[in-house]
């Protein structure tokens, strides 16, 4: 499970609204029936226009600055992994997210009224969504970029040759262009993988809008506090601030596992992930203490999300394997975060 929390930004100033990235979310449903399209929902409502969905965002900022952020984007991108557990992507994510959010509302550090928040205090609108294309900063598309920019180079002296800017044989080229085609590391049902192209297999994921504001468009709430979950003295009063995210994206993988009895294996952890970036030494002491079968899998995933793997070393070289594994780690954290998989 992979699970990020941002503000939406456009250029250096926030969102004043939520329709560009409504509308972005819509994509998907272009050119299809009705009854083939995902609509908006949220803890109590099903199938919500975009329309709305603008107007309730849009409606709930009172007394926000133009230096402060209107609303946030959740992203959740289950694994293939685990997607192959549910029965019916669309209303098992759907009920998820509801479960999840929950967990959410129950991650702020925060009160309402004298009683913490809960999940009628929030703002927020859903939608699933079963498609995703490659970005520029995946590995894939990295990899490939000096055989695209070799390729560009050849297409634009074609048409030089066509012009008469240029002498060459346009066929010779053609054909060293093909060349560079097939000879691309990453490639996607025999074509090179670009940016833009539609990724294969099981890409159903989460994307959740949830307002700044609470539902009664008094109190801020924000993921993106600085501050850790911790009570302050304010005034001569303790104040409770702040918002756990390792709370909230630790609590959304159990939620999981046991809304859909899911084993989850070390390297698709959060801790596991969290560990690889700040404490590889915790992270690579766990994996090998792992039972063969389950270690197997973890590097099995590992591989799965382009994270570049160690040979097999016995544990009496521990000291050797940790310095392989920090050199490969430095490479890897950009893998990890860029993942189609999230471990």
């Amino acid at each position: 499970m992979y699970i990020t929390i941002t503000p939406q930004k456009m250029g250096g100033n926030y969102s004043k609204s939520s329709a560009d990235f409504v509308g972005y979310l819509e994509k998907e449903n272009q050119g299809l029936e009705q009854e083939d399209m995902e609509h908006f929902f949220n803890q109590n409502g099903d199938e919500i226009s975009a329309e709305e969905v603008v107007r309730e965002i849009d409606g709930n900022t009172a007394k926000l600055e133009k230096t402060e952020p209107r609303f946030y984007s959740i992203t959740v991108s289950p694994s293939k992994y685990e997607l192959k557990r549910l029965q019916n992507h669309s209303e098992d994510l759907k009920t998820y997210t509801r479960e999840i959010m929950k967990d959410y509302v129950a991650s702020f550090n925060r009160e309402i009224k004298g009683r913490p928040v809960n999940i009628d205090d929030i703002k927020y609108y859903a939608k699933i969504e079963h498609q995703r294309t490659f970005k520029g900063t995946d590995k894939q598309v990295q990899e490939n970029q000096p055989f695209a920019t070799r390729i560009l180079q050849m297409k634009t002296d074609i048409r030089k040759v066509e012009r008469g800017e240029l002498s060459g044989n346009i066929k010779t080229m053609e054909r060293e262009i093909a060349k560079l085609e097939k000879a691309a590391p990453n490639q996607q049902n025999g074509k090179r993988i670009v940016q833009g192209m539609q990724k294969e297999g099981s890409q159903s994921h989460i994307h959740i809008i949830v307002s700044r504001k609470d539902a009664s468009n008094k109190f801020s709430l924000s993921p993106g506090s600085k501050y850790k979950a911790s009570d302050v003295e304010l005034n001569g009063k303790t104040v409770k601030r702040g918002f756990d995210r390792d709370k909230f994206f630790t609590n959304a993988e159990k939620t999981f596992d046991k809304k859909f009895g899911y084993q989850r294996n070390f390297a698709e952890t959060y801790k596991a992930r969290k560990d690889f970036i700040k404490n590889p030494k915790i992270y690579f002491a766990s994996l090998m203490k792992l039972p063969t079968n389950e270690k197997a899998l973890a590097f099995k995933i590992m591989g799965k999300a382009g994270i570049p793997m160690m040979p097999t070393i016995p544990v009496t070289q521990a000291q050797l394997a940790m310095k392989i594994f920090n050199r490969l780690r430095r490479g890897a954290e950009v893998a990890i975060k860029s993942s189609s998989i999230g471990i």
